[in-house]
């Protein structure tokens, strides 16, 4: 039986480093091409590629949307040799579609995998969002707090004043009543204009990116792999779906989703020790992007084991085709 199979992450994390690996550099070529559509379709092609390679029993969880709106990758979707352990997988082809036709930095290409039932199967809605990194009492910041509430409360821990506390946010119009608070105590913020998996790892690195918490609503798809990720590096992150409509909730039902105003934590997203691997596309400050060197073409992995805790960087060169 598949599920008595072992999911063996050591083994197979060189495999999904891989299928990261050639998503991104599959759409490093149309960076600056201005063009979205073919960028996305060209890191969803290798990925799916490089995913039936694996003697895995997979099944897309998160992924680019319903099976009526995406030809492939869509949630529900079986991927691997069909041999091996039944997993569910979260994915990202190339987030930061915008960010890989305009050249702007932190584009990536992220999947996560772990057991099957391990991850939340979150539909394509916002999220409402809140991380922060390893190092503190667990529940010390929560969703139920205001923003300046969470922001006093992380300066005292870590024993500073608000106005060296800074924080991540999406910069969207919806935020902008968020961005008057945070600044109102004192705080710094660093707008992203999309990107908001490397936004939330960015608090889980705050002696490289200088962030100390993630706030803001974004794709609930996302949040999950964001959830992946913190898994892996120890950091905290809470979520909670956002509905505009009746639409939204009904498919949220659809999805098995009962509660929903329940406030989800890391370790209720992604339930079970995972793997996660993103793959720089442009430059960013999580890991360099795809860059061409004469005939070579290079890329740098960040590949996390949750179950190690180990992170490794990961530098890959190939033949420019």
């Amino acid at each position: 039986m598949a599920d008595d199979i072992i999911f063996a992450d050591r083994m197979l994390s060189l495999g999904l480093a891989r299928v990261s690996e050639q998503a991104a550099i599959a759409a490093a070529k149309l960076i600056g091409s201005g063009d979205e559509k073919a960028a996305d379709q060209a890191a969803v092609d290798a990925m799916r590629t490089q995913l039936d390679m694996l003697d895995i029993q997979g099944v897309v969880v998160i992924g680019e949307g319903e099976r009526d709106e995406a030809p492939m990758l869509y949630i529900g979707e079986e991927v691997g040799t069909g041999h091996g352990p039944a997993v569910d997988i979260a994915l990202d082809p190339l987030e930061g579609t915008t960010l890989t036709a305009k050249d702007m930095p932190n584009a990536l290409a992220v999947i996560a995998m772990g057991p099957r039932g391990s991850m939340l199967n979150a539909p394509d809605v916002y999220m409402d969002k809140l991380a922060i990194g390893a190092g503190y009492p667990e529940g010390l910041i929560t969703l139920e707090m205001s923003p300046t509430e969470r922001i006093q409360t992380l300066a005292r821990a870590k024993g500073c004043e608000p106005h060296d506390i800074m924080v991540c946010v999406l910069e969207r119009p919806r935020h902008g009543e968020l961005v008057r608070e945070i600044r109102s105590t004192g705080a710094r913020i660093r707008l992203i204009t999309d990107g908001d998996v490397a936004g939330v790892i960015h608090c889980a690195e705050t002696h490289l990116t200088g962030i100390d918490m993630y706030m803001g609503s974004g794709g609930a798809p996302e949040g999950v792999l964001a959830a992946a990720a913190m898994k892996c590096m120890g950091g905290q992150m809470q979520g909670r779906l956002l509905f505009r409509n009746d639409e939204e909730r009904q498919r949220a039902k659809g999805h098995g989703i009962e509660d929903l105003d329940r406030i989800y934590t890391r370790d209720e997203m992604v339930r079970e020790h995972v793997i996660f691997s993103a793959t720089g596309v442009t430059d960013g400050s999580v890991v360099k992007g795809a860059r061409r060197d004469g005939e070579w073409l290079e890329t740098e992995t960040i590949l996390m084991r949750s179950k190690s805790g180990s992170v490794r960087r990961l530098y890959y060169r190939q033949k420019n085709q």
